[in-house]
């Protein structure tokens, strides 16, 4: 399912104009990005938490070469899925 489809869905489910679905969908990413941006986790109940994890730098292969380079540290968002939300898709 693409974010055209998502918008879709739930505008059919809700009886919500398309329009304002992917203007809601769109405000909903910009409180997440800005709030991990922050530091903040963002805990919904019932779906799951969403965090900034770090990643340290380490040594990788490039597998076309086989040459080893440095991955640099870097932030990488992370999504833990909650109880409920993982035994709906089972």
């Amino acid at each position: 399912m693409n974010k055209q489809e998502f918008i879709d869905a739930v505008s059919n489910k809700t009886g919500i104009s398309k329009k304002d679905c992917g203007e809601i969908l769109e405000a909903c990413y910009e409180v997440l990005a800005e709030a991990l941006k922050n530091g903040d986790d963002v805990s919904i109940s019932g779906i799951g938490k969403w965090e900034v994890r770090s990643r340290e730098a380490r040594q990788g292969v490039n597998p076309r070469t086989g040459e080893s380079i440095e991955i640099s540290a870097c932030k990488a968002p992370s999504f833990k899925a909650g109880k409920k939300f993982k035994e709906d898709i089972q």
